[in-house]
């Protein structure tokens, strides 16, 4: 390659000469040709969605930093969890918007068979069974203070939180979860959820870790869709992952599967590519990353002022994750997505 490229252009000699027979051109001169050698591809099959709920009934709610995202009563939950059906979706991914009258310093609302999350996942479960509910067993959208644990003397307590994340789990399988996705970051949560499933009898209910997600800025639409994002106070960094370490991702991965993850998720997705590679090449493990709603929030808002083609922007990016090692992505652009790859 560097004889290539030093090659000066009036050597006198041919490019044969200088490339042998070697032409990487030929088979990116017809459209057919490109297909006949893809090495990646993204398919409905790759897609979760992630949905935001709220109280009440026949509600659409606009999230104004996300453009075409809404918070949806359960009702209008179960019609999107029959669309994604309809479209092949393979799972989505439940986000609640607590009412704050129901937050509180423990995020005890999280404990509630009742609650929003656990009534969504009845319902969907009840009219789509044949789709994947995958629900998060962080304390962050019930917490009065918008942390992921619990709140003593200014500190996440770690211990005391994985024993509520553990018991939150539970219900959550009880109302039918197929997938605990803990986002919370607490040291030891995926080991006690595993042995507080099984002791439930919940054996094939599967974990999914957010085992390396990161302290970082692209979060902040996802915290105005939860309605956390002017009740927390100072940062998440205590817990979440630094965005400069890529060994302690590692460490941090290794942790999880030791402790019985099924599945293991990189958050957020695009700036973390490299993290991905990473985790697959090493762990070989069903691996996940979340285009986070900041990522999203970009791609829309560059659209929207006619900077970037938005489509092709949103599968470019898809494909990323697909080539970095990902077997599935989290994304607000599934069922847009979906419609397009079955037309």
């Amino acid at each position: 390659m560097n004889r290539i490229l030093s090659a000066h252009p009036t050597s006198g000699r041919s490019v044969d000469e200088i490339t042998g027979s070697r032409r990487l051109r030929r088979m990116r001169k017809a459209d057919w040709s490109r297909r006949l050698v893809q090495e990646n591809h993204l398919t409905v099959n790759d897609l979760i969605w992630p949905i935001f709920l709220i109280e009440g009934e026949n509600r659409r709610e606009a999230v104004a930093a996300m453009p075409g995202v809404f918070r949806l009563s359960v009702d209008e939950a179960v019609r999107e969890a029959e669309r994604a059906a309809k479209l092949g979706i393979p799972a989505l991914a439940t986000f609640p918007n607590v009412d704050l009258s129901l937050r509180d310093q423990t995020g005890s609302e999280i404990l509630n068979p009742d609650n929003l999350i656990n009534r969504a996942t009845r319902a969907i479960k009840a009219a789509v069974p044949e789709i994947g509910v995958i629900t998060d067993a962080a304390l962050d959208p019930f917490t009065s203070h918008g942390h992921d644990g619990i709140l003593r003397d200014g500190v996440i307590v770690n211990d005391e939180t994985v024993t509520q994340v553990a018991a939150a789990a539970v219900r959550q399988a009880e109302a039918g979860s197929d997938i605990i996705a803990p986002s919370d970051m607490m040291d030891g949560r995926i080991g006690a959820i595993r042995d507080a499933l099984d002791a439930a009898g919940f054996n094939d209910v599967a974990i999914m870790s957010y085992a390396t997600k990161f302290a970082s800025a692209f979060y902040g639409p996802y915290r105005e869709a939860i309605g956390t994002q002017g009740l927390l106070k100072g940062d998440k960094k205590t817990y979440y992952l630094d965005h400069a370490n890529s060994d302690e991702a590692m460490r941090e991965i290794e942790q999880d599967l030791d402790e019985g993850a099924d599945m293991i998720m990189v958050k957020p997705g695009l700036p973390y590519l490299d993290i991905i590679r990473r985790a697959k090449d090493e762990f070989a493990m069903p691996t996940f990353a979340y285009q986070v709603s900041g990522e999203y929030a970009m791609i829309e808002a560059a659209a929207a002022n006619g900077w970037i083609d938005g489509e092709k922007a949103m599968l470019e990016s898809l494909l990323a994750f697909k080539r970095a090692g990902c077997d599935g992505i989290l994304t607000y652009f599934a069922p847009r997505v979906a419609e397009m790859l079955r037309g």
